[in-house]
């Protein structure tokens, strides 16, 4: 079994987050280091170490990450002028907690990706 992450003890509500959203699915909360006005974390209630150990049996979850993404950049008034959703897997690809998640990051002009 994977070994569980800072993200499972913040979905248990065992450490302190600023928690918007939870359902039995997925929980959504503030990045404690927000790298734009609004930098939420949303995350699926089980734990999934990285993408590449996605399964069909996930589908449910990682879809209600993105219609909860879209509930929460409508509720914070940044769904017109638009936000990005960021997944990152592996160390290449940035991934620093091995719990799927996806940054919701916006609220100002973001600019183009780049790679590093």
């Amino acid at each position: 079994m994977a070994e569980e992450t800072i993200f499972s003890k913040i979905i248990r509500r065992e450490i302190p987050a600023d928690i918007v959203y939870q359902d039995e699915l997925v929980t959504a909360f503030r990045d404690i280091a927000p790298k734009a006005p609004i930098h939420l974390l949303i995350v699926p209630n089980v734990l999934i170490p990285t993408v590449n150990d996605v399964t069909a049996a996930d589908e449910a979850a990682l879809g209600r990450m993105f219609t909860v993404a879209a509930k929460i950049a409508q509720e914070a008034g940044i769904a017109e002028d638009g936000y990005r959703l960021i997944v990152n897997c592996n160390k290449h690809g940035g991934q620093e907690v091995y719990h799927v998640h996806m940054h919701l990051v916006g609220g100002r002009p973001l600019g183009a990706m780049t790679s590093h």
